[in-house]
């Protein structure tokens, strides 16, 4: 009996071990396949994200990375409008900003500083600077846009409509009783990455070397706080305005959709030239203040017509570059017998160069950029 029972032992003890290493290894190979497949997942999100573009239209970029200097002229104007008991209109423009700034760039990502230089020359006592901050990021496949923008205290009124009883042809004088601050997200779908390149156009990651065109599908989210002093307006226009102009503070978030065109064209092998154009369909969600309800503010659901507009010339043989951008939006709030009209434009001038060959174009440097 001993002889049968200790053999017996060892074959289920055997047996059991088996079968545990069995449900380890398949407990492993489980755990293995989940990282594999979240890796490969993720992988494949970044590679999506990034896109992939036809060498034969998008020549890629060989350097990791680029020194850059610009110039920047940002412009915007503030409109508000009443109809009724007259049609009056006030448009108000701060200071332009002039800024020179330089940066470091690691692929598509820049880096840097910048200086208002009209600050060193012509920046009066109690004069608040405005703030205005841009990153945009594209790959092959979208884009994106970061906007923060804060007005300063030196605006001009140089359009007064409807006070012409009262106010001389070309009347303009200083105004500091208007703040505003927007914040916003802007993001873009190219339906033709595959042979087209907006960072060709305005990063200069990339070169198109074919004219290609691609429709653009883009989503827009927006806050924007406006305070109005009125009583701070010259005494023979404040005398004289509609009831519904003297609105004390305007927030609104701007929701939108929008579908343009954008075109790359090669006029030759280092030169391209873009324009893009977005009609933007908005929805406004508002909160109003205003003499007329200065205790209970209004609420109103709004759309509106919004638009978009790029345009950019660049010359980058792979190595230099120098070019142009120019970007311009306009936002519309309107109610019965109020509306507010804002739009800004900024100018960009840039010259670089990039350095650091990427390691797979290490071998071939000497080789046509193309």
């Amino acid at each position: 009996m001993h002889k049968t029972f200790i053999p017996g032992i060892l074959l289920l003890f055997t047996s059991v071990l088996s079968a545990q290493t069995v449900v380890v290894e398949s407990v492993l190979t489980d755990t293995i396949a989940k990282k594999t497949n979240k890796k490969n997942f993720f992988v494949s999100a970044i590679n999506f994200i990034i896109g992939e573009c036809d060498t034969a239209y998008v020549a890629p970029n060989k350097y990791e990375f680029a020194i850059m200097t610009t110039y920047y002229n940002n412009n915007e104007y503030y409109s508000i409008r009443s109809t009724d008991p007259k049609t009056q209109h006030l448009r108000f423009s701060p200071r332009p900003s002039n800024k020179i700034g330089f940066y470091v760039g690691w692929r598509f990502i820049f880096l840097g500083w910048s200086f208002d230089v009209n600050d060193a020359f012509h920046k009066k006592k109690g004069q608040k600077n405005g703030t205005n901050f841009e990153l945009s990021l594209y790959s092959a496949r979208f884009g994106v846009d970061l906007i923060y923008q804060k007005t300063g205290n030196d605006y001009i009124i140089h359009k007064a409509k409807g006070f012409s009883n009262v106010l001389p042809p070309g009347y303009k004088v200083n105004f500091d009783g208007l703040n505003v601050d927007m914040k916003g997200i802007n993001l873009y779908y190219m339906t033709n990455n595959k042979h087209f390149s907006y960072p060709a156009a305005y990063s200069q990651t990339t070169q198109q070397k074919v004219s290609c065109g691609s429709g653009i599908i883009g989503l827009s989210v927006s806050t924007h706080n406006l305070h109005f002093d009125y009583d701070k307006l010259p005494l023979d226009i404040r005398e004289n305005m509609n009831p519904d102009m003297k609105v004390n503070h305007i927030k609104y978030t701007n929701i939108s959709l929008s579908a343009g065109y954008t075109f790359n064209w090669a006029i030759t092998e280092n030169v391209l030239a873009n324009i893009s154009a977005s009609p933007i369909l908005a929805y406004k969600l508002s909160e109003v203040s205003s003499i007329q309800n200065d205790i209970e503010k209004g609420f109103f659901k709004k759309f509106n017509i919004d638009l978009l507009l790029r345009a950019g010339l660049v010359y980058n043989n792979g190595k230099y570059f120098v070019g142009t951008s120019f970007v311009g939006r306009n936002f519309g709030y309107k109610q019965k017998n109020f509306s507010l009209n804002n739009g800004y434009g900024t100018l960009q001038v840039y010259a670089g160069f990039n350095f650091w060959l990427k390691k797979q174009y290490r071998n071939d440097k000497h080789k046509k950029e193309w």
